[in-house]
């Protein structure tokens, strides 16, 4: 017969059937005021511990009757004495059992209880599992009921729990608290199991997979323009996608260390994407290891704060040993900030040598992704004197460098095969170029280190090849700041830090600064001023050679009027030869031929003019520009003036202009003014 709803007082729970209840049951700190008939009718545990208790009470029972039996012959008890012994007869008549241990706790039991008054229970991912475990523990068997509650919690998990990413991993959280009956019945190897299968499923319909069409696709589905300020469908889809996605990887980062490191151990033996593992420590690294962001010191959990600096090593260790070392293609200015993250709280909590070389291995496969704020490490050992720690960068860099040859020689050899390496070449060059960059920025910020060697920062800026630098502005002002913050160094390393810098490949701005610059040794300046007027000289030469080239274009341009001018003469010619006939065969051909001659100097004619207006045009911006260059440098009168404070020489700039007069003319004007 099924129960009322049951209801809870305080630390007791009743069972409001109207009847008086026969049995109390404690668990934890809930006491249960039940009927034994129905839990009996369900649990062959509780059947056998009221057995039990019974035969214990029967005989105390009896024993305390013949003592009352024997008391009434020899006196009468008062009225209030006869009341107290119906009232502990009464509570004998009562059956108490106290389960210790009971797993799931008193939540786990009330349900049980529940189910055996009849009344219908939600099943849950989360219950599921400490249900199972008290359906185990109270012996819920089939084989004493029928449909007991064993067979329906297990086919919950098969149907419901075992079918959903999700679901498994909560059930597997709620694992926790009841793990030594729940590994014994195979349910955590069960649901870690179901986990790996559904993570390494190649249907996008389970969860939203893959992780990055997700993100990508909500990304542009939330960049499109609302229609009439009405979301789209599109959009909507793709934003609940990506948000399943992250949920999933919020959930997995839930479980304790142990339970993560047997997943992710299962996940690795099934040869799960890198992609998605790499997700996965990463979430789980940044919701329990503190300082993995410089925005955000303190961890995203409150578990985090509690847990010891040896437990914050372990995990740390963990999730470096369990991280992909290759590059993956999900790799992002993200993903290699948390990487950096994480170095720098592995140099704080004084990690593994070996923990600290992967993952300095790790972030130079990436290293085009980072920025400069990620490469400003802070030194953290006593054994090094400047404020940042170059020599993890150097190695950084030297792994990158070996992980560029490697890919090199793959090109190579896929190439000797008969593949196409352009794919390989166009990634290695924007790569390398982005890493030149990078570097040049980080030498500028390290420079001002008092502190720094010149031995150390010419083995930084000297450690890339020529091919990463398109110019040399960077290193150049890098160069400039070390030698203005290290006023002290001698002529000699002076002289061996300027020797980074390749003057062929300063532009004007940095070489007009060089020049005027006190700080650089001379021998510096000699080169900077030598490739200065070198690129002045083929700044010129490319000039006088496109005003060549110009009138061959117009003659080409010309060509192409010459002939619709020709089609157009053609019919003139038929009409002219046709009165040629008429005056004579001789006279048509002298016409013709004197046509053909006027034609002719008409186009040189155009020619030359056309030549004469672009030279008019190319001194004009010649003189422009050196008039702009010595405004800009009044003191000095611009590079002549620095070539006149160096060498002692000087120059007189003399600029061409076809409206001013000839030597020739100017000559004859003096030698008539003379004559006068």
């Amino acid at each position: 017969m099924a129960a009322d709803k049951p209801s809870s007082k305080g630390q007791a729970w009743f069972c409001a059937t109207g009847l008086p209840s026969d049995i109390i049951i404690e668990v934890d700190d809930m006491t249960f005021h039940l009927h034994k008939f129905p839990l009996i009718s369900k649990s062959r545990k509780i059947d056998r511990l009221i057995e039990e208790q019974g035969k214990k009470s029967s005989t105390v029972t009896v024993t305390k009757q013949k003592q009352r039996v024997t008391g009434n012959e020899i006196e009468e008890e008062e009225e209030t004495e006869e009341y107290q012994d119906q009232q502990e007869d009464e509570e004998e008549d009562r059956y108490q059992i106290s389960l210790q241990d009971f797993p799931g706790g008193s939540d786990a039991f009330e349900t049980a209880a529940k189910f055996c008054y009849g009344v219908k229970i939600d099943l849950s991912s989360s219950t599921v599992v400490p249900l199972r475990c008290a359906a185990e523990f109270l012996e819920m068997t089939d084989e004493y009921s029928e449909d007991n509650l064993i067979s329906k919690t297990e086919r919950f998990l098969s149907q419901s729990v075992f079918k959903s990413l999700k679901a498994s991993i909560k059930a597997l959280k709620s694992c926790e608290s009841v793990m030594t009956l729940a590994e014994s019945l195979g349910i955590v190897e069960r649901l870690i199991d179901s986990i790996a299968l559904r993570a390494s499923s190649t249907d996008p319909t389970l969860f939203g997979w893959p992780v990055n069409d997700g993100i990508v696709e909500a990304k542009g589905a939330s960049a499109q323009a609302l229609w009439n300020g009405i979301e789209t469908g599109l959009r909507r889809k793709a934003l609940a996608r990506t948000s399943n996605v992250e949920s999933w990887f919020e959930d997995l980062a839930l479980l304790s260390l142990p339970l993560f490191k047997r997943l992710i151990s299962t996940l690795k033996r099934r040869d799960l994407s890198p992609e998605v593992i790499e997700s996965c420590l990463m979430c789980y690294a940044k919701k329990y290891i503190p300082g993995t962001s410089r925005s955000n010191r303190k961890p995203s959990s409150s578990l985090a704060a509690a847990i010891s600096e040896s437990e914050q090593r372990e995990l740390l260790e963990t999730i470096i040993s369990n991280l992909p070392l290759e590059k993956t293609h999900s790799s992002s200015s993200t993903a290699t900030r948390l990487l950096f993250g994480l170095l720098r709280t592995a140099n704080i909590l004084n990690a593994s040598e070996s923990s600290k070389a992967a993952l300095e291995k790790k972030i130079g496969f990436q290293l085009e992704q980072a920025t400069l704020d990620d490469l400003l490490i802070p030194s953290y050992s006593y054994l090094n004197e400047t404020l940042y720690d170059v020599d993890c960068i150097e190695r950084i860099l030297g792994y990158f460098l070996d992980g560029l040859e490697e890919r090199n020689a793959a090109g190579i050899e896929a190439e000797n095969e008969g593949n196409n390496d352009n794919i390989i070449n166009s990634s290695r060059l924007p790569a390398l170029m982005l890493v030149g960059k990078l570097i040049d920025g980080y030498l500028s910020e390290i420079a001002s280190d008092a502190n720094l060697k010149p031995e150390k920062f010419y083995n930084l800026a000297i450690s890339l090849p020529d091919q990463a630098r398109n110019f040399d502005d960077g290193l150049y002002r890098a160069v400039d700041v070390y030698l203005k913050a290290h006023p002290w160094i001698p002529e000699s390393e002076r002289e061996k830090i300027c020797g980074v810098l390749d003057c062929q490949k300063l532009t004007l701005e940095a070489c007009t600064h060089a020049a005027q610059n006190e700080r650089l040794p001379l021998r510096a300046v000699v080169q900077v001023l030598f490739f200065e007027q070198l690129q002045l000289r083929h700044a010129i030469a490319g000039t006088l050679l496109a005003a060549e080239t110009a009138p061959m274009n117009a003659g080409r341009l010309s060509g192409t009027r010459r002939d619709d001018d020709e089609e157009e003469e053609q019919q003139q010619d038929e009409e002219e030869e046709r009165v040629a006939m008429s005056r004579g065969e001789q006279g048509s051909t002298t016409w013709r031929a004197a046509v053909r001659e006027n034609q002719v100097l008409r186009l040189d004619m155009d020619s030359m003019r056309t030549r004469v207006h672009q030279l008019e045009r190319e001194c004009s911006t010649m003189k422009k520009v050196i008039q702009k260059i010595e405004k800009g440098n009044p003191r000095g009168s611009g590079w002549r003036g620095s070539l006149n404070k160096r060498l002692g020489c000087k120059f007189k700039t003399q600029v061409c202009d076809s409206h001013e007069s000839t030597v020739t003319e100017t000559r004859r004007r003096r030698h008539h003014h003379h004559q006068e």
